[in-house]
């Protein structure tokens, strides 16, 4: 079975234990709506590691994200700013994607 959402595999551990309870993907993974439930594996090797379901999707921009995302990304907020940089370089326009764990 084909995985809905990938994530790298550095944040595996902190979503299985619910550290992690959003991701800030660009427009091209904004399509996900609020009760989908996605599986979800490794960007590195694509394998599955479990379900999670949607909350919400929010647009923000980079200047826009506060210690409270970065909270929810289980990292500093200059740490998260450089992270979203360095994933999608010269983009500004992003998509919070709040999740739970099933």
């Amino acid at each position: 079975m084909q995985n809905d959402i990938t994530f790298y595999q550095r944040f595996k551990s902190d979503i299985l234990v619910g550290l992690k309870v959003i991701t800030i993907r660009d427009r091209s993974e904004s399509h996900f709506k609020v009760g989908d439930k996605l599986r979800v594996g490794t960007f590195e090797t694509d394998e599955y590691f479990c379900t999670i379901k949607i909350i919400s999707v929010t647009p923000i921009t980079l200047e826009q994200l506060t210690e409270e995302h970065a909270k929810q990304e289980n990292m500093t907020l200059s740490d998260l700013k450089k992270v979203i940089s360095d994933i999608y370089p010269n983009e500004n326009h992003f998509f919070v994607i709040h999740f739970s764990l099933l």
